[in-house]
């Protein structure tokens, strides 16, 4: 189990931006630090993912800035959820229509959420603005929450970061614990290293919560028609609550989608969140918050300013168009097609030929911690590297 603890520095505010891309020595031993609390994939195909031969550095006052501007965007997404719902707007989401009164319900009763990932673009002078909401799969959790907490701590003992993640997540747990069943479920991918690392690492803050947990692949979940209850295949028993790392648009459209709204499991992340899930929202909340400072302008339909063309549920940087002066100028491949959603393009600010988005995360509905993914071109992909920061005190 991980076990963090905390430190707590006092800060003297600083109002000068200082947000900057610094060189940093790697750790002799980092390959080993990292791996021993679960980063095996620090170099996948001889690439690097995890980077700390570099780092970010922000002052207090810029990690209050996205602090508020993390807590904000949240706020609205849930007030949206609440609209969308009350005012039935559903022909703005491609969700199979059995899955809407689960989605209500889960809405009304308050079912479990943990966690969710904004992303965020900044440049320490301007406010951050949402490129997008990672409400129902975020990964790179464990980099940002424990990875990140202990290379600062290796290499400035009295060092801090905006990172209370891990501390959120067992408290969210425990708040959630007694509407819990004795078992829970964390269910993913197991062939996939990076979603195995965050299901196991979700598991560990809920096992130490008190939560009595295990794993299942996502391929051994079956049902049972006598019951309508989603069970283990390897033993049947039942799942009566299940922490899934895959999303609900995949989900709704597998083998066992339409069995979903007549089962009893609880989710978690709960039905509602494929709401958020969907770039749909970015329009949306665009129409009704234009003088939000930290959200771009963006539409269902091409707009004659610069753009970027988004599958409404693309990942990882996939299936985008970048579309200036009323020309293509960048396109990243993918498998996604469908609907799409238009925002305007928003350079994201380069810092030593690098391009960081800020992975601003909210547990609890609290805003609580960064992880920040660079790349050498404007779209974050699956490729991209992730660098430490830390915050500055002079």
């Amino acid at each position: 189990m991980v076990d963090l603890g905390l430190l707590d520095v006092p800060f003297r505010q600083d109002p000068e931006p200082r947000m900057r891309r610094v060189p940093s020595t790697p750790r002799p031993d980092w390959r080993s630090r990292v791996e021993s609390y679960g980063l095996g994939f620090h170099t996948p195909d001889g690439n690097p993912y995890w980077d700390e031969s570099a780092c970010y550095e922000f002052s207090v006052a810029e990690i209050d800035t996205i602090e508020e501007a993390t807590q904000t965007l949240h706020d609205l997404c849930l007030e949206l959820v609440d609209e969308i719902i009350e005012e039935g707007l559903w022909a703005h989401f491609d969700i199979p229509v059995a899955m809407h009164p689960l989605i209500r319900e889960s809405w009304l009763s308050e079912s479990p959420s943990i966690y969710g990932r904004f992303d965020l673009a900044y440049d320490g002078s301007t406010p951050p603005k949402l490129l997008e909401y990672n409400a129902d799969t975020p990964t790179s959790l464990l980099e940002a929450s424990v990875a990140q907490w202990f290379w600062l701590k290796d290499i400035d003992r009295d060092g801090d970061q905006f990172n209370s993640i891990h501390e959120r997540l067992i408290d969210a747990w425990k708040a959630q614990r007694s509407r819990l069943p004795d078992r829970v479920a964390f269910a993913g991918l197991g062939n996939l290293p990076e979603d195995l690392l965050t299901v196991e690492y979700m598991r560990d803050t809920a096992t130490q919560a008190g939560i009595n947990t295990f794993f299942i692949d996502i391929g051994d979940i079956g049902h049972d028609p006598t019951t309508q209850s989603f069970t283990d295949s390897r033993d049947g028993k039942a799942l009566a609550s299940i922490f899934k790392l895959y999303p609900w648009e995949w989900m709704t459209r597998e083998r066992y989608g339409t069995l979903i709204p007549t089962a009893s499991t609880v989710w978690i992340e709960p039905p509602w969140k494929a709401l958020l899930s969907d770039k749909a929202i970015l329009p949306l909340l665009w129409q009704r918050h234009r003088e939000c400072p930290y959200l771009l302008p963006a539409s269902f339909d091409p707009p004659d300013y610069d753009h970027v063309r988004k599958p409404r549920l693309g990942r990882e940087g996939a299936n985008m168009q970048v579309v200036r002066n009323g020309r293509m100028e960048l396109a990243t491949p993918g498998p996604y097609i469908g609907p799409c959603v238009y925002q305007a393009w928003h350079p994201v600010q380069r810092f030593q030929g690098r391009h960081p988005v800020l992975g601003s995360w909210v547990v609890n509905n609290v805003a609580c911690g960064l992880g920040i993914r660079e790349d050498d071109g404007p779209i974050t992909r699956d490729t991209s590297r992730f660098v430490p920061h830390r915050m500055t005190r002079h």
